[in-house]
């Protein structure tokens, strides 16, 4: 703890921001009606993104109450696990901190759209967000939304899986003051991080901010990271305007724990890391954006942001007998703009986001980068828009939403390899109808059906290469090989909605055309080579309830049961094709449930939280042998309310369960990550 108080310290002396005049001025209260108004323009984006809460999708958001109580430090993804139906996380570190994964009903979060406050986050290239290079970002996020399937239209990746459309904290508050948190724990944890809100200023005026810093051994060998991370949100609050400015910068450096272990070897010890402490990975992040909101009238208001995005670091490669280090650097600017009507019974939100990106690809020999083996740039344009109409007749809200969509990708060689610039490109109509029922009081019920169509990702269209040049281009061929896969999904579902709980119930199937799917032999970065397949499907329900028998106490739980396969496919990588049918697609597990509760005495809440994950396959051959164990784990926690400051006490993995949070197979092999063991977090909580 006394590091951590030291972190603390370091932290403030690099804010040398005024703090404290901020909090000794005296303002006057500003108009409530007219701090209404300024909260609900500064949501137009979100709000135009997310379709309104009765939008006929399955959906979960979780509010900042919900946000504070799970957050430690933990990546988002570890965060969100055991929150809402059909997600599941993993680390590869063996804790809560480190590199970290989502999946949506089984699909990985390269399909899932991503944005901050509509700012789309996702990679272009990869359609990937890498959580640990924005430590502690949850502190100064106040809702997230968790849409499963295709969801409403949004910005950027294709909204595939489904979407987690994050919005950040609003400024127009006028609890001014300065918050402190400092945490010790397992893995030889200490993290501290520092937060402050002006509230509404007399000319008008607010910014709050926070800076984080945290460090941690990993449970593996070998998996220790250190993140830091910086927010910052300024604005100018008009009778009709507004207008702010953000900013997110985020720094990452860790030892690396990529690679899974078999079973075997855990069984001799489960800290294992076949890499070693030279193996490192370096990469920083930063995102800066400018928004200008103008109300015309109390019915329409159009809110307009640019921003930048950026990327640079490199990580090592041990390949035998040569260690590679690899760097990545990528900036990408991008605009986006939502228009939004109330016409009486009418609702339209119009919607329009266009990017450029570049990231530019270096290969070296050796991690003091002696030999440089290639230097490639890919290029990518994105420009989407969309409009989504709403009805309210009698009982029923009717529900419209048409995207169009056009990406191209364009690759630029290293000067020596020997081939010309390639492109291609893509143009997609995603539509989605749907209607909402108010059937009694509390009872509600939708239906809607949709399409999105995806672009394949670098590493799809280069056959899991880095780098094209006479050796491989034959190989490789076209970039259009891959093409483009499609998810038609239909849901329907029921939510009761009472004064001592809330509960929801949906079905849903999605159907897949040319799903791309790693069918294929390892590539040389050792991830099986992803091809299309021809026809697969996935089918569940997914429940989810919260009931507070008395102002005390509070239960939950959420379940997802589910029927997932690829009907048939051949691999025809291999000497001799394979094919395979009725096979159940990999990390998909048919089972998924979590189970809360919260118990309040005083001063003292209580809580516990467990989850249970069903076995899943490991590949997608239908292998018996290729299995990922199911596996149950119980966390707990404890706050202690001393005046204004907190004392918080977490436990995770109470039982120490053994079994995995995930693996793959490779050649036939299982490798498993494994879970976080038993460990334990304690954070002071000030407030000033």
């Amino acid at each position: 703890m006394a590091s951590a108080i030291a972190y603390a310290t370091a932290i403030l002396a690099a804010f040398a921001l005024p703090i404290t005049s901020l909090s000794a001025q005296t303002t006057a209260r500003a108009d409530s009606a007219r701090a209404d108004s300024a909260r609900a323009l500064e949501r137009v984006i979100v709000n135009a993104i997310r379709g309104g809460d009765r939008a006929p999708v399955a959906q979960k958001t979780l509010d900042r109450r919900t946000i504070t109580e799970r957050n430690f430090g933990q990546d988002a993804p570890m965060l969100l696990q055991g929150a809402s139906p059909s997600v599941i996380s993993h680390t590869e570190t063996g804790t809560p901190v480190g590199y970290s994964y989502v999946r949506l009903r089984g699909i990985d979060q390269t399909r899932l759209n991503i944005t901050l406050d509509g700012i789309p986050l996702n990679d272009m290239e990869d359609q990937v967000l890498y959580f640990a290079n924005l430590a502690d970002l949850m502190s100064s996020v106040s809702s997230v939304q968790i849409q499963r399937g295709v969801g409403t239209s949004t910005n950027g990746t294709a909204s595939y899986a489904g979407s987690l459309n994050l919005e950040t904290s609003p400024i127009m508050n006028s609890n001014r003051g300065v918050e402190a948190q400092l945490q010790g724990g397992s893995f030889s944890q200490q993290r501290a991080s520092v937060s402050f809100r002006s509230g509404l200023l007399p000319n008008r005026f607010a910014v709050s901010g926070r800076a984080s810093a945290q460090r941690i051994d990993g449970y593996r060998y070998n998996a220790g990271a250190e993140q830091r991370s910086a927010f910052v949100t300024a604005g100018w609050f008009g009778d009709r305007d507004i207008v702010k400015v953000t900013a997110l910068a985020g720094l990452l450096r860790d030892t690396l724990a990529y690679n899974g272990v078999t079973r075997e070897e855990l069984a001799g010890d489960r800290r294992i890391n076949p890499l070693t402490p030279e193996d490192r990975d370096r990469f920083g992040q930063q995102l800066f954006a400018l928004s200008y909101t103008r109300a015309f009238g109390v019915t329409q208001s159009l809110s307009t942001t640019v921003y930048r995005n950026s990327t640079g670091g490199s990580y090592d490669y041990y390949s035998e007998p040569d260690v590679y280090n690899y760097g990545l650097d990528y900036t990408w600017y991008g605009v986006t703009s939502a228009f939004h009507t109330q016409n009486g019974a009418l609702r339209t939100d119009v919607g329009v986001n266009a990017n450029s990106y570049a990231r530019r690809h270096r290969s070296f020999l050796g991690r003091e980068q002696a030999v440089t083996y290639y230097d490639n740039t890919g290029h990518k344009r994105d420009a989407s828009a969309f409009v989504k109409l709403s009805y309210e007749a009698g009982r029923a809200r009717w529900f419209g939403d048409l995207q169009t969509r056009n990406a191209e990708f364009r690759y630029e060689p290293d000067a020596n390899a020997g081939i010309s610039e390639r492109s291609v490109n893509w143009t997609f109509v995603n539509p989605k109808v749907g209607v909402t029922v108010a059937l009694a009081r509390g009872w509600s019920a939708f239906a809607s059906v949709g399409q999105t169509t995806r672009e394949p990702a670098r590493a799809d269209m280069l056959a899991g290469a880095d780098n094209m040049d006479t050796t491989n281009v034959g190989e490789i061929g076209n970039l259009a090989r891959v093409r483009p896969e499609t998810v038609r999904d239909v849901e329907a579902g029921v939510t009761l909605v009472r004064d001592r709980g809330e509960l929801s119930a949906n079905v849903y199937a999605m159907s897949f055309r040319n799903n791309i799917a790693p069918i294929g032999l390892p590539t040389a970065s050792g991830a099986p080579l992803r091809r299309n397949v021809g026809s697969t499907y996935r089918r569940g329900v997914e429940l989810d309830g919260t009931w507070r028998p008395t102002a005390r106490l509070e239960l939950g739980a959420n379940a997802t049961l589910s029927t997932n396969r690829i009907r048939a496919y051949t691999d025809s990588s291999l000497a001799v094709p394979v094919s395979y049918r009725d096979v159940e697609p990999l990390l998909s597990p048919s089972v998924l449930t979590a189970q809360r509760a919260r118990f309040t005495v005083g001063r003292v809440a209580l809580s516990l939280e467990g989850r249970y994950q069903g076995e899943a396959a490991l590949d997608n051959t239908g292998s018996e042998t290729l299995r990922l164990p199911d596996y149950y784990v119980l966390d707990a926690g404890a706050r202690v309310q001393i005046g204004r400051h907190a004392l918080v006490v977490r436990g995770i993995n109470l039982g120490d369960s053994q079994r995995f949070g995930s693996g793959y197979a490779s050649e036939g092999v299982p490798y498993f990550f494994v879970l976080p063991p038993r460990s334990v977090f304690v954070t002071a909580e000030l407030v000033f």
